[in-house]
């Protein structure tokens, strides 16, 4: 990542500029949006807050590469590790928190710098987010015992049955998906696709943000992707799943899905060795970051990408075209 000749002093934006500049840095995962960000917020006073869906979660700092104690201590950060993994995080909280982290950035007149991997997130952000209430836990759990009874495809019939609409959105197999949707048909009596037409607005107005979106080289990434889990389980990745794995959560958590999370607690069952439990988790990991190019191109097309090399010099020109 190249950065402009005074990288080590601060740059002074405009006081029109500083006042109406949120900056959002998207990418596939492994890409170096964390890197970016921080020297992005260094540079122009910023506060970095956490756009990824699995960052939020306190248990997995290692396994999610979340910023590390040195890193958050050179600039602010904000929405990192604050949920408990028994949390059913969603978007709409995220939203609740994103609003909470640009008002404590505006107090400290620092400029907010969202970054991660979780496209729905920044669709939520610049788009606005469907007003669907929330599920009661009885709701919820007795959804999930059915599901684990009678498995997604039972499920699947039983919501074509009462949200066609939804149902055929869905494939049979998608079981977070089918069980979210019938959560909210049982929960509210309207279907999910009726809550999402009658959307809240936008948390930020999309025209007067500077984004990116890193685009690295497929072959590259994937090196990067396999090597970062090979650091990951150096660095503890594996104890830190054997704590998560001794609560005994639903397995249906969005913390218990994270990537490596799954194939790791297979190992420590027994079920496999450690070596095909990586291999496993770096394949996962390899088709997530295919699916992120594929979501952000289909849903925020109009966004600016850049090579990882060239990023932090696109963006600022982004933030600042003056500079």
């Amino acid at each position: 990542m190249r950065q402009s000749v005074a990288d080590n002093m601060p740059y002074n934006l405009t006081e029109n500029v500083r006042s109406r500049t949120v900056v959002l840095i998207a990418g596939p995962t492994a890409s170096g949006k964390s890197a970016l960000a921080l020297a992005i917020a260094e540079r122009i006073g910023g506060v970095v807050v956490n756009t990824d869906s699995m960052q939020v979660y306190r248990d997995l700092a290692v396994i999610t590469a979340r910023p590390n104690a040195a890193e958050m201590a050179r600039v602010p950060h904000l929405l990192y590790g604050h949920v408990d993994a028994a949390e059913n995080y969603s978007v709409g909280r995220f939203v609740g928190d994103a609003a909470i982290a640009l008002e404590q950035a505006r107090a400290q007149d620092r400029v907010p710098v969202f970054t991660g991997g979780s496209g729905l997130y920044f669709k939520a952000l610049t788009a606005g987010l469907a007003a669907i209430p929330p599920v009661r836990p009885d709701v919820r759990d007795a959804v999930r015992t059915r599901l684990e009874a009678s498995g997604p495809a039972a499920l699947h019939a039983e919501l074509a049955r009462r949200d066609p609409a939804a149902a055929a959105r869905l494939r049979p197999a998608d079981r977070t998906r089918i069980a979210r949707a019938l959560e909210v048909v049982e929960a509210t009596g309207r279907s999910i696709t009726d809550w999402r037409r009658e959307g809240l607005p936008p948390l930020l107005d999309a025209a007067r943000t500077a984004k990116l979106f890193l685009a690295p080289d497929r072959a590259v990434l994937y090196r990067r992707i396999d090597a970062r889990f090979d650091t990951m389980l150096s660095a503890g990745a594996l104890d830190e799943v054997r704590l998560l794995a001794a609560r005994r959560l639903d397995p249906l958590l969005p913390a218990m899905k994270a990537h490596g999370v799954p194939w790791l607690i297979r190992h420590l069952a027994g079920e496999m060795t450690i070596e095909a439990a990586a291999e496993e988790a770096k394949k996962d990991t390899r088709h997530y970051a295919k699916r992120q190019f594929t979501w952000f191109r289909h849903q925020l097309g109009d966004w600016p990408q850049a090579d990882p090399a060239d990023a932090y010099d696109v963006l600022m020109q982004e933030i600042d075209p003056g500079s």
